[in-house]
């Protein structure tokens, strides 16, 4: 197999067939105002790795993603707490095909001089490329009662990103780190939101 482009070496676990990254990829396609409404600044920080987390294989023979991958607490996390940034390529096309894809915001159509009516999607797709951050699983099936973290937005350097926060009891270490994809995800998907099949490839 050929050499990844990664933009820093891989942490333990990571697969052969993913670019790792430490900051945004823009899809070349992307409109120029529409990046500049996302990447204000012109420099941009690479992410640090966090030493928060670790990527594991899940083992445990209940588990919706037995065999695959997810991301757990290397210590001890306390609540509200950032985690890490969901790094991929920003985009705006449609992506259905995508389990990682992520929703970054909504513009207004008339910033591309268009339709005064309709939006365009941004979003953050770590199908192909990402960090630690796409391990992330959904809760449901895994024996928990609900997500220990979410997803929330923040700006970094100019930069606006999807960010990972721990929820209001914290993490213990060792904890799996586990998330709600929500219904426009299953829909998406044609399942159940209540499915127990819920393990990110």
């Amino acid at each position: 197999m050929p050499l990844l482009p990664h933009d820093a070496p891989p942490p333990s676990n990571w697969p052969a067939d993913i670019i790792h990254l430490n900051k945004q990829r823009y899809d070349p396609k992307l409109p120029p105002n529409v990046r500049k409404r996302i990447q204000s600044s012109g420099s941009v920080k690479p992410l640090q790795k966090s030493r928060l987390v670790k990527i594991q294989v899940i083992t445990d023979p209940s588990h919706p993603a037995r065999g695959q991958r997810g991301l757990f607490a290397s210590q001890k996390i306390p609540p509200s707490t950032h985690i890490l940034d969901y790094l991929g390529e920003v985009h705006s096309d449609e992506r259905v095909e995508s389990d990682y894809d992520l929703s970054l915001l909504q513009l207004p159509s008339p910033l591309l001089e268009n339709d005064a009516e309709t939006f365009i999607s941004i979003g953050v797709d770590a199908m192909r490329m990402g960090n630690e951050a796409r391990f992330i699983n959904d809760y449901r099936g895994t024996g928990v009662a609900k997500p220990n973290v979410d997803f929330r937005e923040r700006e970094v350097d100019g930069e606006l990103r999807m960010s990972v926060w721990s929820c209001a009891h914290g993490l213990r270490k060792g904890e799996e780190l586990l998330v709600s994809y929500g219904k426009s995800w299953w829909k998406a998907r044609n399942q159940p939101e209540e499915s127990e099949d819920d393990g990110i490839p």
